[in-house]
């Protein structure tokens, strides 16, 4: 009975994590026959649970919504103070918090039952957070694209690009990245067959869902570093990769994932790669680094930071420097 009990409860957090399982796969996850899942599934259905089934060689099941909160047994209220409180926690509001409130929020409000979410709904509607300004991401887009991620299902929808023209894409969505205060979707962009980073506040609130996919592997085998080089990198007219004499760790305590990528070359030593729409804020930005640098490209920034240093060193010569 007590092995029964927790198959039981795995079963329902492999509902949770995942939308649609088949059956032979949902089988294989916990080590049982077909016949025994059915009799499992049977079980939750007369504890409550609307687990929905399809027929068939290729059937599976889903937990339905509407079911009570599995295994938490929270009551009414506390649930919607966690809705809320994770929705506010997907905004930005805690450092390091955003990327697990969204996970949290995805499997709560998956089970969440419709009278509660009106509650959670209304609440939301009518608080008003004071903080610091930005890019304001919508936490039901953001659960809605955790979800398509998850499901690998694609996603239509309309989308903002940098110089402000609307254009439609149809993708296959694969991770969401946090970074900062903005969320960015990698996703492979169908009509344009190739990868492509999202800022989630420039895509429309209203995603329309089309036909599973077979997920891909991660573009330069870290979906974290692609989002990194294509906002810190790629998109700015002048790039470069500079040499600093400094750990890896201490430039990467000053430098934010989506102002450069850095990599270690020793103890003592780094690569910055980073970019800026124009050389002297390039050359700008180095040098407020305070750490020693070696720079041999693009020839722009070279000659940047050679007007800098002369101006400099003619400060420092001049009647108030000496």
């Amino acid at each position: 009975m007590l092995q029964t009990s927790a198959r039981l409860l795995r079963l329902l957090s492999l509902f949770q994590a995942r939308r649609y399982w088949p059956g032979a796969e949902l089988a294989e996850q916990l080590d049982v026959t077909t016949r025994t899942l059915r009799r499992d599934v049977d079980r939750l259905r007369t504890l409550g649970y609307p687990v929905n089934s399809t027929p068939g060689a290729e059937g599976g099941y889903q937990l339905g919504s509407g079911a009570s909160l599995p295994p938490l047994l929270l009551d009414d209220g506390e649930a919607v103070a966690v809705a809320i409180a994770l929705r506010s926690g997907a905004a930005g509001s805690g450092a390091g918090i955003e990327e697990a409130s969204v996970r949290a929020l995805l499997k709560l409000e998956q089970v969440l039952p419709s009278r509660l979410r009106r509650r959670v709904e209304a609440l939301h509607s009518y608080i008003v957070p004071l903080h610091a300004g930005g890019p304001k991401t919508d936490p039901q887009a953001l659960s809605a694209i955790a979800a398509a991620c998850r499901d690998h299902e694609g996603l239509r929808f309309n989308y903002c690009d940098h110089g402000g023209s609307p254009t439609a894409r149809d993708v296959e969505p694969h991770r969401l990245v946090h970074a900062g205060r903005r969320w960015y979707l990698v996703a492979w962009d169908l009509d344009r067959g190739d990868w492509r980073t999202f800022r989630v506040d420039r895509m429309e609130s209203k995603l329309t869902t089309r036909s599973r996919f077979t997920p891909r592997k991660p573009p330069a085998g870290d979906f974290a570093r692609y989002v990194s080089k294509s906002v810190a990198y790629a998109p700015y007219k002048y790039r470069t990769s500079v040499i600093l004499h400094a750990p890896a760790a201490k430039i990467a305590s000053q430098v934010p994932p989506t102002a450069g990528m850095v990599e270690a070359v020793d103890g003592d030593k780094c690569l910055l790669h980073t970019g800026a729409q124009s050389a002297e804020t390039l050359a700008l930005h180095l040098c407020l680094l305070g750490v020693d640098f070696e720079v041999g490209e693009p020839p722009e920034l070279v000659r940047e930071v050679k007007r800098m240093a002369g101006r400099f060193s003619r400060a420092a010569g001049g009647p108030h420097g000496r």
